[in-house]
């Protein structure tokens, strides 16, 4: 058991990879759908999983753990306190991302981990939202 400095010096060491498993699955649905234009890592606030420049259109897939999917999300019982805190800092830092897209002119999409299970219906989400960029 750590003290609550050594913890934190621990937790602050541990630098995220990405959700790198959610961002492939999305990739695939993207190509197997024949949805083209996108590109990753962009250098934009939130950093978006993927971006479509020409219709202005960011796409977030959410973690139903990270961000708290309704659904899905839980805290776990052990230190309590901090998740709670985590989470919420996690959902409020991905509010103020989709609003400083929004104010440079970008719509934001965001998709649930759990979404990706079907595929054909985030792909339909995904064009409908590119429809309605290239019609504004």
């Amino acid at each position: 058991m750590f003290s609550k400095k050594k913890r934190s010096q621990v937790m602050a060491a541990i630098r995220s990879k990405g959700n790198k498993t959610t961002e492939q699955k999305l990739a695939s649905i993207l190509r197997a759908h024949g949805i083209k234009g996108w590109r990753r890592h962009q250098p934009l606030p939130g950093k978006p999983d993927f971006l479509f420049r020409r219709e202005r259109l960011a796409v977030f897939v959410d973690g139903c753990f990270w961000h708290s999917c309704p659904k899905h999300g839980h805290r776990p019982a052990s230190n309590a306190n901090y998740w709670l805190r985590k989470l919420l800092r996690n959902r409020e830092r991905d509010r103020h991302a989709s609003q400083a897209l929004r104010s440079r002119g970008w719509r934001v999409l965001r998709v649930w981990e759990h979404a990706l299970r079907k595929p054909t219906i985030v792909a339909c989400r995904i064009r409908e939202a590119l429809e309605v960029g290239l019609r504004q």
